[in-house]
């Protein structure tokens, strides 16, 4: 792959990083239990542990894919996993 696109490559994978950290926000923000109605507290708390749960293990994908292919960008060759 040549460095430019691995670069642009690596930034893509830390944006999608912050828009999964954005989700996370909004389906937090959207779950939470209000005096005039929303989710019960328990079905909150479930939702926040299981998406919090799906998204750092995406988020931390992402970010170690990014910063393979920034590596890559700076014209480094293969690391060792």
């Amino acid at each position: 792959m040549p460095p430019k696109y691995a670069r642009l490559a690596g930034l893509g994978a830390y944006g999608v990083s912050a828009a999964f950290a954005a989700l996370l926000a909004l389906i937090g923000y959207a779950s939470r239990h209000t005096a005039a109605g929303g989710m019960m507290p328990v079905l909150s708390w479930v939702t926040w542990i299981a998406i919090t749960l799906v998204a750092l293990a995406l988020i931390s994908v992402h970010v170690y894919i990014g910063n393979q292919l920034l590596h890559l960008g700076r014209g480094g060759g293969a690391r060792d996993v």
